[in-house]
Parts: structure tokens; sequence; C-alpha cells
């Protein structure tokens, strides 16, 4: 019989599966590698399994691992959640709050809407997690999510912040020594930056009509990070927000204009503390600014 395992075993366990060794996952605890492994062996020895195999190359975890895995995650954002909940009175504008948000929202769109809102609130302690789940507001695992979709549960606090163009950008070194692009047709001489494997937006990666498939791209990555930083560093032609294309030429505008909604959703349970809902206004008014920001520089016709 399985007996009553410490929390705190759960989350060593968790923290060597996200970090991939005894030593990085210390480091990230804060304890000691000696106390990290023997957090191991007593969880295995209460779970009746073997967790880890010990290899040349480090930990591989087992199927056993890789099964407790989303259960130990979800131990971990219950007791997150319940921190939250207990840190900070019902009026008071002090204690964490959890965000959530894509990879680029949350490292090109919040960073400085997050430093005015916490000199705001100097007692506001943010906690920026990049997710792409609805369900993580449901589950609450984050307070606060900023979406590029419209929510599927009915029951969350739910805020449409706007609609933003995507559009096909190339930084103008890249475009200065090479062939024009007037037409569609003229995407066929240039370098394509995309996607390596399918996600939820792919279908909107067509353009006048024509869909550009995985095998059509010169670079490809998983990140949309990776696949700005590859654009703005003058790699090829690629996809970006509107408003994030400073110092970047668009492309076939009247071919390629698919526009993406914004929304900011909420547990229903925070709407009745001052914190989450005043800072949840503070995030609608500061991301509809952003949406509605700079103009951008088109290619002129050659």
């Amino acid at each position: 019989m399985i007996r009553d395992v410490d929390w705190s075993l759960y989350r060593s366990f968790l923290a060597v599966m996200e970090a991939g060794s005894l030593s990085a996952a210390g480091r990230r605890l804060r304890i000691s590698q000696p106390t990290m492994g023997r957090h191991i062996k007593t969880l295995e020895a209460a779970l009746g399994k073997s967790l880890f195999l010990r290899t040349p190359d480090g930990l591989s975890p087992t199927d056993a691992a890789l099964a407790l895995m989303p259960h130990a995650r979800a131990l971990a954002d219950a007791a997150g959640a319940l921190t939250r909940a207990a840190s900070g009175g019902r009026d008071a504008m002090e204690g964490s709050i959890r965000i959530a948000a894509s990879e680029v929202t949350a490292a090109e769109i919040l960073p400085p809407i997050i430093r005015d809102m916490m000199d705001r609130w100097p007692g506001l302690v943010v906690e920026l997690a990049v997710s792409n789940s609805d369900e993580d507001v449901m589950r609450r695992a984050a307070d606060i999510a900023v979406r590029m979709a419209p929510p599927r549960q009915d029951a969350l606090v739910a805020a449409r912040i706007g609609a933003f163009e995507l559009g096909l950008y190339a930084h103008p070194a890249y475009l200065r020594s090479r062939p024009a692009v007037e037409r569609t047709e003229d995407l066929r001489e240039h370098r394509l930056i995309g996607f390596d494997r399918p996600f939820a937006y792919t279908d909107i990666f067509r353009v006048a009509g024509k869909r550009i498939a995985r095998d059509d791209f010169a670079l490809r990555s998983d990140s949309d990070m990776a696949q700005l930083a590859a654009i703005r560093a003058g790699c090829g032609i690629g996809v970006c927000h509107a408003p994030l294309s400073g110092g970047l030429v668009r492309l076939l505008p009247a071919d390629f204009a698919p526009e993406v909604e914004m929304w900011l959703l909420m547990h229903p349970d925070l709407r009745s503390l001052s914190r989450f809902d005043r800072v949840f206004a503070y995030l609608v008014d500061a991301l509809t600014r952003h949406i509605a920001g700079p103009g951008e520089v088109t290619a002129p016709a050659r």
C-alpha cells in the first residue's frame, strides 16, 4: 500500500523531471544535490517504483515517472493557487498574481506593461508563465491569461481586447540585395521562415488562398520567438504580429492579412478580489493601447 507522501518529495521529483539532473534541480529549489537524491529515493520507496534510470549521461525517466509527471504538475499548480489565494487581503494591492501568456506575448508585449504595473503597485509580486491553454485559468494554475482566441469555457471572466493583423515581414537588410516581392509567385525566390510542426494557427499560412506548407520554409522552428528573432536578423521572410513589426518591412499586405483576436481571461472566483480585478482592468487598458500602436512600413513598389 502506498502511504501518504510529503509534497516536498513531489516538488523535488518535478524539479528533476524539468531540470534533467539532480544538481540542476537542486539549484532550482536551493537544496543540495545529496538532499535532492534522498528525496527521489524516498519517493521511489514510498511508491514502490523506480522513477529514474542512472545512465552515463545522467538521469533517464522511467515509464512510471512519465505517468506520474502530469499528476505532480497538477499538484504543483494547486499548491501555487493556494499560496496565491492566501497572499494579500481582499482589498490589498499586494501579494502574488500569476499571468499566463504565449511565448511572444510574454517576451515582447507584457514586460513594459508589467514594469509600469509594478511601479504603480509596489506590493505586487508577478509570476509570468509561458503557456497557451485556457485550462490554466480554469485549473487556477494561472490567475489571468492573455490568449489569441476566444475562451472555450463560458464560466471564465473574459474581455476581448481587439484584433490585430498578422503579416509577412522581412528586415530591410534581407530585401536590399534580393528580388522584389510584388506577387505571391515572387516568394519562390526567397527564404521563408515558419513552423516546424503543425500548431493551432497552421491554417492561416495562406497567401492569396494558397497554403504555405512546412516544406516551403527554409528555416523552421517550433518557437515563435525564434522565428521572430530570425526575421529581425535578416534570415528571410516570415509571419509577424503587426504591432511588433517595428523596423521590418511588410510584404504582400493585400494577399496575406489574417486577423487574430486578443482576449484577457480570469477565473470567476477572483472577480470579487480587488487585487485581481484591478490588475485585470489595468491589463485590458494597456493591451488595448498596445494593439492600437504605431503604424508600419510597407515595401514600396519597384
